[in-house]
């Protein structure tokens, strides 16, 4: 019996040894199954889950030991805007590197396994700078599938790192380009498009894919086309004049439902009296909504069908939209279990409606705001202070301002407490507009308009903070706060702590329940991507990438010409507690 259990546990440790030095030899192909119910140990989409919870049920590093992490492997990335998202499987971490690289490590060891170099125009490679960075990639069957800078959607052999299929969705020569990664749901590629502000007319679009062959099935364009009924909603301005409504971020899917949730972002030029929506024109039937812009869409997977849309703030002019993370909850509301769709735009205010109607349920502030007056309580509708609007010839105060409250580093929700974690910037800017002079056409994109940033009146001169909110009850647990912008996702996970990074290099461990720092490390270069876990062997690691060049971390930089960072190095970091 000695003998029996003690070549059993050599098989163990040999076995384990083997998925270490060669994890390719147990690589699983994965199913949709294992999407719907992914291994604890693996991170196979942007938030790990279709909820968009960004949650890790791995407890061996907890709020006792944490202090105790130690690095565990490094590995250099191609310098640039580093804004990635590791994906994780069967012991092999898979990487995206700035200006389209992806690479194979041993998620153990850090050793690479295979590379794979996209081949980029040489004006698209040299003129782009941070549109060569992407937020995430997908993972299905055999496949790592991946959003390219020339606006390809294409599948590489999970094994290999060899192309499988490659399409072509648009012309990069026109402005269109991708900042985030696919998703895949139901036998669908997932895919949402960028670029629509740089002149490109009609707006952007998500599409559907075959898994299969990468063959578009569905186009949803984010602008109400001539045959939309809403497409009155741009003051009478002619589809060729109507620019932006990208979509920045991969989205959420509800199986049973088969819908998938995306975040659309603000229409182009900014200022809304430039672009036409301002003022309103008295006619039949025209309102300036500005539709789908600052919304979130509900779309049928297999079809394409858009079944509903909630729109979070109309005729935006201050560039503050609602294009991120879609979180499913499921909670009650006043007494009656709800399932929820909740969103946190730039305005940093979180807002949940229905998953099924799209029916606006509450919202709750966390920043110093002075755009929205009131929110009906009921319908949600939203009062603005008029003294907010920016005009051409004038110059506002706004809080928060471009880039937002919050942008594209996503909030996280550990369902063990209820809480949704958010990182969030406190800060104003004096918006002035920049005209287009007379006659001229806007053709060559832009904002169309300048912000002077500053601190908040009154404040303490601290700008970063992490707030912890109780979804159930909307109460702030804690609220974080430190002198850095807050430039990374969040991180819980099942053993109660949180990790963030900021502007500063710091990447720390907080206590999910008083707030309270645990641990931290000073890295070599900005955190601003989206940090994950994952285990190998039975040993838990936290990834994190830093890099210079992200578009939003350089904005807030602004609030702290203090701060300098380095130009160059990019590293993907890995930490676990010691011992094997």
């Amino acid at each position: 019996m000695l003998l029996v259990a003690f070549l059993s546990s050599l098989f163990g440790i040999s076995a384990r040894a083997e998925q270490a030095t060669d994890p390719m030899k147990n690589l699983r192909p994965v199913s949709a199954d294992m999407l719907l119910h992914p291994d604890p140990n693996d991170w196979l989409m942007w938030r790990r889950t279709y909820d968009g919870f960004g949650f890790s049920p791995l407890k061996q590093i907890t709020r006792d030991n944490v202090k105790d992490l130690r690095v565990a492997w490094t590995w250099s990335l191609t310098s640039g805007a580093t804004e990635s998202t590791p994906i994780v499987h069967d012991g092999i971490l898979y990487i995206w590197n700035f200006g389209d690289k992806v690479q194979a490590l041993n998620a153990a060891t850090g050793d690479l396994i295979w590379e794979y170099s996209r081949d980029l125009p040489e004006k698209l490679a040299d003129g782009r700078g941070n549109d060569l960075t992407k937020r995430n990639m997908a993972i299905f069957e055999d496949k790592i599938i991946i959003a390219t800078s020339d606006v390809h959607i294409v599948a590489l052999d999970a094994r290999t790192g060899k192309i499988v299929w490659d399409h072509e969705t648009a012309d990069w020569q026109k402005g269109w380009r991708y900042t985030s990664g696919p998703m895949v749901a139901n036998g669908m590629v997932l895919q949402g498009m960028s670029g629509c502000g740089n002149g490109e007319p009609g707006g952007c679009f998500i599409t559907g894919h075959d898994v299969k062959t990468g063959a578009e099935k569905w186009r949803v364009w984010t602008i109400a086309h001539p045959g939309d009924p809403n497409s009155n909603s741009w003051n009478g301005v002619p589809l060729e004049n109507r620019f932006g409504l990208s979509v920045w971020a991969a989205g959420s899917f509800d199986p049973e439902r088969n819908l998938a949730y995306f975040g659309v972002a603000e229409p182009y030029p900014w200022i809304a009296e430039m672009r036409g929506t301002l003022p309103l024109k008295v006619a039949p039937g025209i309102t300036n909504s500005a539709l789908y812009s600052d919304s979130t869409l509900a779309i049928d997977v297999t079809t394409g069908k858009v079944k509903w849309y909630y729109q979070h703030l109309a005729n935006d002019t201050w560039d503050l939209d609602d294009a991120f993370e879609q979180v499913l909850v499921d909670l009650p509301v006043n007494g009656t279990m709800r399932k929820m769709v909740i969103s946190t735009g730039r305005l940093g205010m979180i807002e949940a409606v229905d998953r099924d109607s799209g029916e606006w349920l509450w919202a709750k502030e966390t920043v110093p705001q002075n755009i929205i007056d009131s929110i009906d309580p009921k319908t949600g509708a939203k009062t603005i202070d008029q003294a907010s609007i920016p005009h051409i010839g004038q110059t506002t105060m706004n809080c928060p301002s471009d880039p937002g409250a919050r942008g594209w580093p996503a909030t996280a929700y550990n369902p063990d407490t209820q809480t949704l974690y958010l990182p969030l910037n406190e800060f104003c800017a004096y918006t002035t507009p920049l005209p287009l002079a007379p006659g001229q056409a806007y053709r060559d994109g832009g904002g169309r308009a300048t912000f002077a940033r500053n601190l908040i009146p009154g404040s303490d001169g601290n700008i970063g903070r992490i707030d912890a909110v109780k979804l159930s009850d909307r109460s702030t647990t804690w609220s974080f706060r430190f002198r850095a912008p807050a430039t990374s996702a969040v991180l819980p996970t099942a053993g109660g702590v949180v990790f963030a990074g900021s502007w500063d290099r710091y990447f720390r461990a907080i206590d999910g329940v008083s707030g309270k720092v645990l641990w931290q490390v000073r890295t070599n270069n900005a955190v601003n991507s989206f940090p994950i876990s994952y285990g190998v062997s039975g040993k838990q690691y936290i990834a994190v990438s830093v890099g210079n060049g992200s578009g939003q971390g350089q904005e807030l930089s602004t609030l702290v010409p203090d701060m300098a960072l380095p130009e160059e190095g990019s590293v993907l970091w890995i930490f676990a507690l010691p011992g094997s």
